[in-house]
């Protein structure tokens, strides 16, 4: 009976230990302000949608449907590129510049951009200035209205969430994309 309620302290023990350390581990890792959550946000669909754009073979980036009502749909390079062209945009609203790419009539990102490790490039890059964006967002600022091409002045708070969602609309494409090329979307990630 003893050595049972030794086992069981012990055991207690760990368990307490092993709950304390994930709860510490968690809040050191929590964001702490709006900015670090709305990073945070971001660094997802940065995640995903490279680990797609990375699985798709070289070859496959020119891929469109061909079987049923596709006519005039976006390439998987183009569906990549348009992700950028947006983040682009959406960084360039919250840093009130003109945004560094043109993003053109079709918003399908610059012509010159074609092969894969260009694309990728340009994916990257547009994240990586969505990041710097998204770090001047904190919780005084973030109903500060901002000009958004085409939709006038929003908040700032519009920008991120449209930031944040429309990658993850493109994402479900891509993934359809690259099931119709007999391509595992999770072998990707």
């Amino acid at each position: 009976m003893i050595g049972d309620s030794r086992i069981a302290a012990s055991l207690g023990l760990v368990l307490m230990t092993a709950w304390v350390s994930t709860a510490f581990a968690q809040s050191a890792s929590a964001p702490k302000t709006v900015t670090q959550q709305f990073d945070r946000s971001v660094a997802g669909p940065e995640r995903a949608c490279l680990a797609l754009a990375n699985a798709m073979p070289a070859d496959r980036y020119d891929f469109v449907p061909r079987n049923g009502e596709f006519t005039g749909v976006r390439s998987f390079a183009q569906l990549a590129k348009h992700i950028a062209v947006d983040n682009y945009l959406n960084g360039a609203a919250l840093l009130g510049e003109k945004s560094p790419v043109d993003s053109g009539a079709h918003e399908n990102g610059p012509d010159s951009i074609q092969t894969k490790a260009q694309v990728l490039t340009f994916l990257q890059d547009s994240f990586t200035y969505l990041h710097k964006a998204v770090a001047t967002v904190n919780d005084r600022n973030l109903m500060e209205l901002v000009d958004y091409p085409g939709g006038g002045r929003v908040s700032r708070l519009a920008v991120v969430a449209s930031a944040i969602s429309h990658p993850w609309d493109i994402y479900g494409q891509m993934i359809e994309y690259m099931r119709m090329n007999g391509i595992d979307p999770q072998a990707a990630h």
